[in-house]
């Protein structure tokens, strides 16, 4: 298996080959929703007094790393309201002439899901302030001293928003939204419902131990355990095992060059990096992504966040720095190499 690969499997980013899968395994209710239980509390509420007014949702933010369930979680609003929902994201919303397209089909009530919002063009932002404040579309129509505005009324809709980086959201977009929500990593006891879950959906045989192991490797993540329990289900298939056990769970983690802790090859090279070649850092990202051959986006975006959530990695204002986990795991000693 090549290294691409490789990192594709643990990316918490979705893939195409997850799009057939995401549509099976998503729950369809709060209650089958599994983590998040703060979230899910305030979420109840939220929904709860919104249909007791008759009245659309206040618009809502959901932010926090990939694939941890915020396109989940708007799908089931919609489910909870009794609502269609419409989806985009930012970077498919090219001219203004996009978003009013999508705006005058909606219905009363119905939401429109933005994911990676905070990639929207700035004028195209500019066009959802009073389409979210006031439910009116602005157009410019001509050019020049005789252009003129026309201003379109629009239903009452909800805009649910997601993101990886709420810091790039403009103010004023930011303070538009009634509801801002924060998802964070999952617990390994939560991971491994979800595994099992997945597992009974697909019909999968596993076993608890197996379901632990796949969760330890998860990174924290649902779309990576997922991605995980199909690739040691191909495992168990090919080596003729109709269950799943730990055994072969390791054996299949280990072909993917997945270790107990959920590092993977590029994980452990990066941390061996930063050892080896800075005697544990602190070490700027830009030189680490040199010295690593990796791109600077892909280690901040997919390898750092397991990593200091892990607690292999700590980032100062110096650099980063490799803990004494870090050292222990991969059988250094501390003041290696000098």
């Amino acid at each position: 298996m090549t290294q691409k690969n490789n990192n594709n499997i643990i990316s918490q980013k979705e893939l195409p080959e997850d799009k057939k899968m995401d549509l099976n395994l998503r729950p369809k209710t709060l209650q089958d929703f599994i983590g998040q239980e703060k979230l899910k509390a305030n979420l109840k509420i939220f929904i709860q007094a919104a249909k007791q007014r008759q009245q659309p949702l206040e618009h809502a933010l959901f932010h926090g790393n990939h694939g941890l369930g915020k396109t989940t979680l708007s799908y089931i609003i919609a489910h909870e309201m009794d609502t269609e929902i419409q989806v985009t994201s930012g970077p498919a919303l090219e001219k203004v002439g996009d978003l009013a397209a999508i705006l005058t089909s909606l219905k009363d009530g119905s939401i429109l899901f933005i994911d990676e919002i905070h990639r929207l063009n700035r004028s195209i932002e500019e066009v959802l302030y009073p389409a979210m404040e006031e439910y009116a579309l602005d157009l410019i129509v001509g050019q020049g001293p005789s252009a003129k505005i026309l201003r379109l009324d629009l239903p009452q809709f909800t805009l649910i928003g997601a993101t990886t980086r709420p810091s790039l959201i403009s103010p004023p977009l930011r303070d538009r939204f009634g509801a801002v929500y924060q998802l964070n990593f999952y617990q390994t006891s939560e991971i491994k419902e979800i595994v099992l879950r997945s597992a009974d959906i697909l019909k999968i045989k596993i076993e608890e131990k197996a379901a632990q192991e796949v969760a330890q490797c998860s990174r924290f993540t649902p779309r990576v355990a997922n991605r995980l329990l199909k690739r040691v289900r191909d495992f168990a298939q090919v080596h003729d095992h109709e269950k799943i056990n730990q055994k072969i769970a390791q054996q299949a983690l280990e072909m993917l060059e997945i270790d107990h802790l959920g590092l993977n090859y590029t994980d452990r090279r990066i941390l061996s990096c930063l050892i080896e070649k800075f005697s544990g850092g602190p070490v700027g990202i830009k030189t680490l992504a040199v010295a690593t051959g990796e791109d600077l986006n892909t280690i901040e975006e997919i390898y750092e966040p397991y990593l200091i959530q892990s607690g292999f990695l700590d980032r100062t204002l110096r650099g980063r720095i490799a803990t004494p986990l870090a050292y222990k795991h991969l059988g250094y000693k501390r003041g290696f190499p000098f």
